[in-house]
């Protein structure tokens, strides 16, 4: 618990609650406001959001005691940290989940700041393009179950035949479920025996409508894989340990979608990337509403990359994850 003096004008009390979804939004609207010296009209760009809108945020921040004299909380540190990360990293919004275990898992933590967010920005008539993987398989128990209109969610990536967790077509469906909304699957595997097999499959078995449908969605919710020990369960059975290792030799650091690219965020010359059934990088950075779910110490590599090739508009991670990206970013 920090007592540190900060401009001596707001203090946010606690780490944001479920239970008060629009905490976290008070609490970095006061934070731009009365420490950041910001203006309403700034806060209210910054936060997306009308001048009213941040009027009654501060006011209600205040009624509750959420701005006091001194920064007495957990939370100014994660303030601070996503705040940094939007300025480093030309992030629209970074949402950091408190995880104080160093070299821990922190899937978990991310998930749990990461549903409350994804719940919030889903809304009717829209179009939801998802990834998949373990964090953004742990946010469906954060969720927000709510029946939304006109709502249809597309995966990104062909299914996993082997594996019985983690499937992208089961996330994908549990999702749509959660919403009632419309579900869209790729009736592919993710990776199969050839170029030509992918060529056949994306020009005449339809399967190029369904990316082209992904193409527009209004969000898509992705996450990204290291490739230092093949340990995550995705990649059982489809990549072997020798094509994990000449995909390191090739300069692979990691795979967004099964897309294995480079530090630099450039797909690498390689065999697995001729025969991923999944939506393309280029595709990718062509919608509106990028979120990127990830964090971990093995994947401080392909989340660099990943910036710099889907360029997301919105990252949430832990804040051992932020705070050794902000380090290296620095030196």
């Amino acid at each position: 618990m920090l007592d540190t003096e900060r401009d001596e004008r707001t203090a946010p009390s606690a780490v944001p609650s479920l239970d008060d979804p629009q905490r976290a939004q008070r609490i970095r609207a006061a934070w731009i406001y009365y420490v950041e010296g910001k203006t309403q009209n700034e806060v209210a760009q910054i936060l997306g959001l009308n001048r009213v809108a941040v009027t009654r945020l501060l006011s209600e921040a205040k009624r509750r005691r959420e701005v006091v004299i001194t920064v007495r909380s957990d939370l100014d540190e994660l303030v601070a940290a996503e705040r940094a990360l939007e300025d480093q990293f030309g992030l629209e919004r970074a949402v950091v989940a408190p995880f104080s275990a160093g070299g821990g898992d922190p899937t978990r933590a991310i998930a749990a700041v990461a549903g409350p967010h994804i719940s919030a920005v889903v809304g009717h008539n829209m179009t939801v393009g998802v990834g998949w993987g373990r964090t953004l398989h742990q946010t469906l128990a954060f969720l927000e179950p709510r029946p939304l209109r006109g709502v249809r969610v597309v995966s990104f990536l062909g299914g996993i035949t082997e594996a019985k967790r983690f499937n992208p077509a089961e996330f994908a469906w549990r999702f749509a479920e959660l919403f009632d909304a419309e579900g869209f699957l790729v009736p592919a595997p993710a990776l199969v025996d050839s170029a030509q097999t992918k060529h056949a499959l994306l020009e005449h078995c339809g399967l190029d409508q369904v990316f082209q449908m992904a193409e527009a969605s209004d969000v898509a919710l992705l996450s990204c894989g290291g490739i230092t020990q093949l340990t995550t369960s995705y990649r059982l059975g489809h990549v072997s340990e020798a094509e994990r290792r000449s995909l390191i030799e090739a300069g692979a650091v990691g795979d967004v979608l099964y897309n294995f690219i480079d530090a630099a965020g450039e797909v690498v010359r390689h065999s697995v990337n001729e025969r991923c059934i999944s939506v393309s990088l280029e595709r990718l950075r062509r919608i509106r509403q990028r979120i990127l779910v990830s964090g971990g110490a093995e994947k401080l590599e392909i989340i660099k990359a990943a910036f710099k090739t889907i360029r997301p508009t919105t990252f949430i991670t832990d804040e051992q994850t932020a705070l050794a990206l902000l380090q290296e970013h620095a030196t």
